[in-house]
């Protein structure tokens, strides 16, 4: 059975006590889906609690780390340490209707001494209700519990499933997503959207999906994704090519035949 850091097994910790809490409650959001009042303000309540226990947990364990959360915002820390990526529920609103599909995200960012940047070094992003852990470390490869996972070795887009996102209600460019959709649907073999980005990055890198597409993405929704489907052989930029997906808020993710393949269908789409 493959080992992991003591640091991964903090994350994992925490993952697992903010999972259960949401599991309880996502059990509940399937009663609720019949009241007057609907379940939203319960499940952003459940969103804010697994927020909160994954900050209490992963603070007794590195105090002097800072933070950058999807609900709470910048936790100061100690600038010359990591700091950690969070997004408690990614797939709200699949939690919302009592869809089983969303994750929780955590991502290691450090600092890289001398340069002023900062790069994503340990990622985990755990599934409550299928109760899967998908983790990675830098230079030590991508795993779903003690299983290593690969990209996809599909080098042809017309034998490809490929995930993206789609813009909705004042959320990201239709008319950018309409123009690129245009450009790939007709060259593969599906086109998938599951509503957690956190997820679509796993299940490319365990090569359940062959590719992915996306924009409007903020840093805890990819994070941890970003990392595991490089550690699994896989390549992930921004639409442009380069490595700015973070920051440009856009994905392209695949294999790297895929990858060049998919971005040749974007870039010429955004002409």
């Amino acid at each position: 059975m493959v080992s992991h850091s003591g640091l991964l097994t903090v994350m994992e910790r925490a993952a697992r006590k903010a999972g259960s809490k949401l599991r309880r409650d996502f059990g509940e959001v399937e009663h609720l889906q019949v009241s007057r009042k609907g379940p939203a303000d319960f499940v952003s309540k459940a969103d804010q609690q697994a927020e909160k226990t994954l900050v209490e947990e992963l603070q007794k364990a590195r105090p002097d780390w800072g933070f950058l959360l999807e609900e709470g915002g910048v936790i100061e820390g100690d600038p010359t340490k990591p700091r950690w990526i969070i997004d408690p529920l990614d797939g709200t609103t699949n939690f919302l209707h009592g869809i089983p599909h969303f994750a929780i995200s955590i991502a290691v960012e450090e600092p890289q001494y001398g340069s002023g940047k900062r790069e994503i070094t340990t990622g985990l992003i755990y599934q409550p209700v299928t109760d899967e852990s998908y983790w990675a470390e830098k230079s030590r490869g991508a795993w779903r519990h003690d299983q290593r996972l690969r990209v996809s070795a599909r080098r042809d887009l017309a034998d490809c499933v490929i995930a993206t996102g789609i813009p909705f209600m004042g959320h990201g460019d239709m008319a950018q997503w309409t123009r690129i959709y245009g450009a790939v649907a007709p060259s593969v073999a599906g086109i998938r959207r599951f509503g957690a980005a956190s997820l679509d990055l796993a299940h490319v890198a365990s090569g359940r999906y062959d590719g992915y597409w996306e924009s409007g993405l903020q840093p805890w929704d990819v994070a941890a994704g970003l990392l595991l489907v490089r550690e699994a052989g896989g390549f992930a930029s921004d639409f442009r090519g380069g490595d700015q997906a973070i920051e440009r808020k856009e994905v392209i993710a695949g294999n790297d035949a895929i990858h060049s393949k998919l971005h040749k269908l974007v870039a010429g789409a955004l002409r």
